[in-house]
């Protein structure tokens, strides 16, 4: 038995919501016309007039629909021929790939591998200080791009470097885990869970940008913190580690470096993987807004991109990147598609969780929904609000592990609860990437987590003894964060 996939989760969502509105009473808000948003108090019970048939083909439709369906601007129906704005997740879907590419190829490179031998042997026997910078290698890794999968290829150098300094698996695990996995609960321009939620919430990934880096801080600090008081304690006495030292592993800690020199060409592809990321998180983020208030004008310079931008920006440095890293026609094709192969299922499971916003919106049960909830939050305090969007988002991310399709089925709903309690929608988006972090962090339905521990040696019951502190002490500083977040965006 094994917890069923996000695919079969989404699966089971779409059905479900398409039936359950049949049931569900059917309305609309007024909207704002300059906000395109609902306007607070103005619900009222709209018939859909769908006929049964219109029933089964609004299911039938639901996934094209959510790749590419647009938005009809005076009835607010969905789908794929009617002209208005676009509502499907395209932009999202060629983002993901775009990244995908750009990703594989820096990695096919070698360039990464060969940062991180540089880094150790630099280091040579200062434990310490190169526990520390790994962690922070990591965290950048996830805040930037949500490491997640990519991390399972780096077991076989961090292991035999771990336990050469005198540390054990665990913290090999925890170095890996928990940094890039700390650096994606702390998302600022995460892509897969900030950009998703932000597209799906109705606003710019730039927004809210200044809680999270704060967040980044101080969660990563107190994260690796954590791993190096453990590390320390083991390396000065072996027998408090949680899970011992086998045999091979004296070998283990004798093996050189096995890894290829940094040469020029990798300080190349590194620079620009670092100067890319750099342009796309200056390229997002709404500097005079944040600088004069949200209702200010965006300076001369302000590039104010959104996905179409970031994708072609990805897709021209992955090339770039390949050219450079000298991968050859035939390599850099070849990276070109396995990369967008290799991100593709992140891509179609955005596409399936737009598809059930696509029912609900259709079929006016979204509006219904919201205007349940209206009143349980306009009368919360902005701090208590903040909080309950953290707590609500854990068990969602339990059931849809995957980090854009979590964003893409909750925000619908989630984000205009914003709009009535008096509080930025980039608060939402923020409790909401904070609770996918988190849960990811140790579910046993992560193939980044289970997989990595078997990588690394490591039973799944000592690290979650290991990590549970950790997470009741990263539970409430999230909850913290989000509240006084929640304050001063209202």
């Amino acid at each position: 038995m094994r917890f069923p996939s996000a695919f079969t989760v989404l699966f089971v969502v779409t059905v479900a919501v398409w039936l359950l509105a049949f049931l569900i009473p059917t309305g609309q808000y007024a909207v704002d016309d300059e906000t395109g948003r609902p306007v607070p108090g103005s619900y009222e019970a709209v018939d859909a007039e769908l006929t049964f048939g219109d029933r089964v083909y609004e299911l039938y439709m639901a996934p094209v629909n959510g790749l590419y369906g647009v938005q009809d601007a005076e009835t607010g129906y969905i789908g794929p021929y009617e002209s208005g704005e676009l509502f499907g997740a395209a932009g999202v879907f060629l983002f993901v790939l775009a990244i995908g590419v750009f990703i594989t190829m820096t990695m096919r490179s070698g360039a990464i591998d060969a940062g991180i031998a540089r880094i150790g042997t630099r280091f040579g026997g200062r434990a310490l200080p190169l526990l520390i910078l790994l962690m922070l290698i990591f965290a950048i890794g996830g805040t930037t791009e949500g490491m997640a999968e990519e991390t399972l290829g780096f077991y076989g150098l961090v292991v035999p470097l771990a336990l050469s300094l005198g540390y054990d698996r665990l913290t090999a695990a925890g170095i890996i885990i928990l940094g890039a996995g700390v650096g994606t609960l702390a998302s600022t321009v995460n892509p897969f869970a900030t950009g998703a939620a932000s597209a799906a919430a109705d606003v710019s990934i730039g927004d809210g940008i200044a809680l999270r880096a704060v967040m980044f801080v101080v969660l990563t600090a107190v994260t690796i913190a954590y791993v190096a008081r453990y590390a320390q304690r083991v390396r000065k006495d072996p027998s408090r580690s949680l899970v011992g030292f086998r045999p091979e592993d004296l070998h283990l800690a004798n093996v050189e470096s096995q890894t290829m020199p940094l040469t020029s060409r990798h300080k190349i592809v590194l620079w620009l993987m670092a100067l890319t990321f750099t342009v796309m998180i200056v390229a997002i983020v709404p500097w005079a807004q944040i600088i004069n208030g949200p209702e200010a004008a965006s300076f001369a310079w302000q590039l104010d991109w959104y996905f179409p931008e970031l994708a072609a920006l990805f897709l021209v440095m992955g090339v770039v990147i390949g050219l450079i890293a000298g991968l050859g026609e035939k390599g850099m094709t070849d990276t070109i598609v396995s990369g967008a192969g290799d991100f593709i299922g992140a891509g179609l499971i955005i596409v399936l969780a737009r598809g059930v916003t696509v029912i609900m919106n259709n079929s006016l049960i979204t509006d219904t929904i919201l205007n349940s909830l209206e009143d349980a939050v306009s009368g919360t305090s902005s701090a208590l609000f903040g909080a309950a969007m953290f707590v609500v988002n854990v068990p969602l991310a339990f059931l849809v592990p995957s980090s854009s399709g979590h964003a893409t089925l909750a925000m619908p709903v989630l984000a205009p609860l914003a709009d009535f309690a008096g509080v930025g929608r980039e608060i939402v988006v923020t409790a909401f990437q904070s609770a996918s972090g988190w849960m990811n962090l140790f579910t046993p339905t992560s193939a980044v987590v289970m997989g990595g521990l078997a990588l690394a040696g490591v039973g799944y019951n000592k690290f979650l003894r290991f990590v549970a502190p950790l997470l009741a002490i990263l539970f409430v500083l999230v909850l913290a964060f989000v509240a006084v977040g929640a304050m001063l965006s209202g």
